[in-house]
């Protein structure tokens, strides 16, 4: 059977190949403000399973497929078993709401991708081993936690910047409901983060 993280990334991914083949159901699913002011809401979830690109879509099914499954145990018990899936498509909503409630009146906005919800499940894997090394890039060794101070201050400078195509707000609230939802749900796990951010290991 497969595991819910798996299950994830392959409906992300058939639903990417879809989109890129057939242009109306691209722009169907895509984040349009406009259009989810018209009452098309569910572009709050689909637009997280399209991605612009190869890349794109490669970079965050790879983070998923690695940390996903790394803390999808902690939310087995909720929800008759289905935790970890609702715990990913809220974070896909949450991550996109600031950057609606910016760009309501905005007719040239477009969002997509995968990075709220991605993000929410990455920085819920750092409370739990906030030392682990992750490879940046796939080479370069990096803690978790300086990882995580890092991909903050990026995000944050990025956005203020502007000038991108990539959505740095959705990345940031992504990863704050990841961190808040995880402590609401499973309240150990915040000093478990601490003792374990108090005791490295390497």
């Amino acid at each position: 059977m497969l595991n819910h993280t798996t299950l994830i990334i392959i409906i992300t991914v058939i639903i990417s190949l879809l989109a890129w083949q057939n242009k109306k159901l691209f722009n169907r699913l895509i984040f349009y403000p406009p259009a989810v002011t018209a009452g098309q809401w569910d572009r709050f979830v689909t637009h997280g399973f399209i991605h612009a690109d190869s890349m794109h879509l490669l970079f965050n099914m790879f983070t998923l497929y690695f940390f996903g499954r790394a803390i999808e145990g902690l939310y087995r018990q909720f929800l008759f078993g289905y935790g970890f899936v609702i715990f990913y498509i809220i974070a896909i909503i949450v991550a996109i709401i600031p950057s609606y409630i910016k760009n309501k009146k905005n007719a040239s906005y477009l969002s997509l991708g995968a990075s709220g919800g991605v993000s929410a499940v990455l920085f819920a894997f750092i409370l739990l081993a906030p030392w682990e090394m992750l490879y940046l890039f796939a080479i370069i060794p990096i803690p978790a936690i300086v990882f995580a101070v890092a991909y903050v201050a990026y995000s944050i400078y990025a956005d203020r910047r502007g000038g991108s195509n990539i959505n740095h707000m959705a990345h940031l609230w992504g990863a704050a409901f990841g961190i808040i939802a995880t402590i609401v749900l499973q309240p150990s796990v915040l000093p478990h983060f601490i003792n374990a951010l108090l005791s490295p290991s390497f």
